[in-house]
């Protein structure tokens, strides 16, 4: 029998540079039922993800007054049907409207104030403390005295502790308190890029800050790393799909497995519909000392390893899609087991911009 086929779909990428890119583009043009042209955008002229597509634009960063609406004039010019975001969430979440005026939906929740929570960790971690969810141990401080204290106070020296700006993407500015970090190892057998340091580093940086930056510290979990892609609609889970992080370098999941397990699957389930967020988010739980998973961060986007979903039998990224355009769709079961490993690959630009692979 000859399948029905779907409207055929112009679809804008944003920050094309993501590693997940890639991985996404390759989702939607295994897709059957329709085809996609894909238009992507990135600040750097040089983002792979850009020549992967079948059109591109430089776009301006993120925090430009001016984003969203840069954002749908490429869409009007390009006829754009759906953009799914990186970046940008918030802004482009506040001018819904304008974008639905013209017949463009955008992968984003309307929940624009559950948006600013998740940006912020330690408004994200209160709220879910609020419901009972587990996260790690946590301060969020203002100044030196508060940042030493905090650190003291979980348990360092003995410990390790970690921190982070309240407000950052991916593994921006994470780093990890161990007092036994040997500088000499760092600067001469350790590639650059590690996050561990000792207090006395940072104290050394931090003291000379002009303003103190807000900062979070935490709870050191030295666990199994795991990160539940999941859809919902109308507040619904209708899909989750849990990922062990076997090895991750920059914050990037390098090799990867799909695996039940149905602790990660309930909390992350959980977590996902007290949020109030819609469509493709993305959870992740890190397990502490005593073997206890834990919340630690909630990304309300596609996530950068998305494609290993696609692997494991379900395509997150268009059924994220058919969920924004309310089309009826099925989950197939996931193929537990699928394990991923990323690896470098190269993309060649010839002068007149057509590319090729070897």
């Amino acid at each position: 029998m000859k399948k029905t086929r779907l409207k055929n779909l112009n679809v804008l990428i944003t920050a094309a540079g993501s590693p997940g890119v890639p991985g996404l583009i390759k989702s939607l043009r295994l897709v059957d039922e329709r085809k996609f042209k894909i238009i992507a955008s990135d600040m750097d002229e040089n983002a792979a993800g850009l020549f992967l597509a079948d059109k591109y634009y430089i776009e301006p960063p993120s925090s430009n007054p001016q984003y969203a609406l840069k954002i749908l004039n490429i869409c009007r010019r390009e006829k754009v049907d759906v953009v799914i975001p990186n970046v940008g969430l918030v802004t482009l979440s506040k001018n819904l409207k304008k974008f639905e005026k013209n017949e463009i939906k955008v992968l984003v929740s309307k929940n624009t104030k559950m948006l600013e929570k998740v940006i912020h960790k330690g408004r994200l971690f209160s709220f879910l403390e609020e419901n009972n969810i587990p996260v790690p141990e946590y301060s969020e401080v203002n100044n030196l005295d508060e940042f030493i204290n905090a650190v003291r106070s979980l348990g360092y020296p003995k410990k390790p502790v970690c921190f982070k700006p309240v407000i950052s993407e991916g593994t921006r500015g994470f780093r990890i308190l161990r007092p036994d970090a040997n500088r000499l190892d760092f600067l001469l057998k350790e590639k650059p890029g590690t996050p561990i340091t000792t207090l006395e580093n940072v104290v050394s940086i931090l003291s000379k800050a002009d303003n103190f930056p807000n900062l979070l510290v935490m709870e050191y979990l030295p666990g199994k790393e795991y990160s539940t892609d999941l859809l919902l609609k109308n507040g619904r889970v209708v899909a989750a799909v849990p990922r062990y992080r076997q090895i991750t370098k920059l914050g990037l999941s390098i090799v990867g497995m799909v695996e039940n397990n149905k602790d990660v699957l309930e909390l992350s389930k959980k977590v996902a519909e007290i949020s109030g967020l819609d469509f493709n988010i993305n959870i992740q739980i890190k397990y502490s000392e005593d073997g206890k998973p834990k919340v630690i961060e909630i990304n309300p986007r596609v996530s950068g390893s998305l494609v290993l979903c696609t692997a494991a039998n379900v395509n997150l990224a268009y059924l994220g899609v058919k969920a924004l355009l309310d089309e009826p769709f099925s989950v197939a079961p996931v193929k537990y087991g699928v394990k991923m490993i990323r690896f470098w690959s190269e993309l060649y630009i010839n002068e007149d911009g057509s590319t090729y692979t070897l």
